[in-house]
């Protein structure tokens, strides 16, 4: 896995690894290699629930759930959060027809090749290192939801202060070892092989939700 950190995300037409991770919504466990042979699958990988804006992308593309299952596609969200908290955020902002696993160790994302990015005081190789001077610089908006364009942090912190989200011990402790985790969505035919795909290391920069348009009609391609 540290190999293909090194090589990058996975591409279209490469083969998808197996992971096996905890189950969220569901009790046992959930693999990859369930859907292998069975059906297609889009795999979303996220920070966790801490982050507002992977609330907001899971959320959003939650609600495709219907549409993709008409093509015979299944839609399993991944988040970097500890498999009780994220069962008591999702009691109470319950998504209909969520198939969710936990991944607090992040073995999924190094699998998918979606590197950790460590933040330092002056260095910066994107996506392994940005500089926090760089870091500040960025500029995040969301139009209707926060007053202005923030940096990163301002923008975090606005945000789940605005959702009324409390950070936790347990979502502290996913921060200190993944705040710089990267994101992405990996759309897999039946076979596992990656034919759509959208990520923050494809897409230069942090926060960007992933067009839904491009997702769909990739899906129209694969889909039954």
């Amino acid at each position: 896995m540290s190999e293909r950190l090194n090589i990058g995300p996975l591409q279209l037409g490469e083969m998808a690894p197996n992971v096996v991770l905890d189950a969220i919504t569901r009790e046992g466990k959930i693999a990859i290699d369930d859907f292998r042979g069975e059906k297609p699958v889009l795999v979303g990988l996220y920070r966790g629930l801490h982050c507002p804006f992977c609330r907001r992308h899971i959320a959003m593309l939650s609600q495709l759930t219907p549409a993709l299952n008409e093509k015979g596609i299944e839609n399993l969200t991944v988040v970097n959060t500890p498999i009780d908290r994220a069962r008591l955020y999702l009691r109470y902002h319950p998504m209909l027809g969520l198939l969710a696993a936990s991944d607090p160790e992040r073995t999924s994302h190094r699998a998918f090749g979606l590197p950790n990015m460590q933040i330092t005081e002056d260095e910066s190789a994107w996506p392994q290192k940005v500089s926090m001077s760089e870091v500040k610089s960025m500029r995040v908006d969301l139009p209707g939801e926060m007053p202005e364009p923030m940096d990163p942090f301002a923008a975090l912190e606005y945000l789940n202060k605005k959702d009324g989200y409390d950070i936790t011990e347990a979502d502290q402790q996913m921060m200190a070892t993944g705040v710089g985790q990267l994101v992405g969505q990996f759309l897999l035919d039946r076979d596992g092989v990656v034919r759509w795909t959208s990520n923050e290391i494809l897409d230069g920069g942090l926060f960007g939700a992933p067009n839904t348009q491009d997702l769909m009609s990739a899906a129209s391609q694969i889909g039954r």
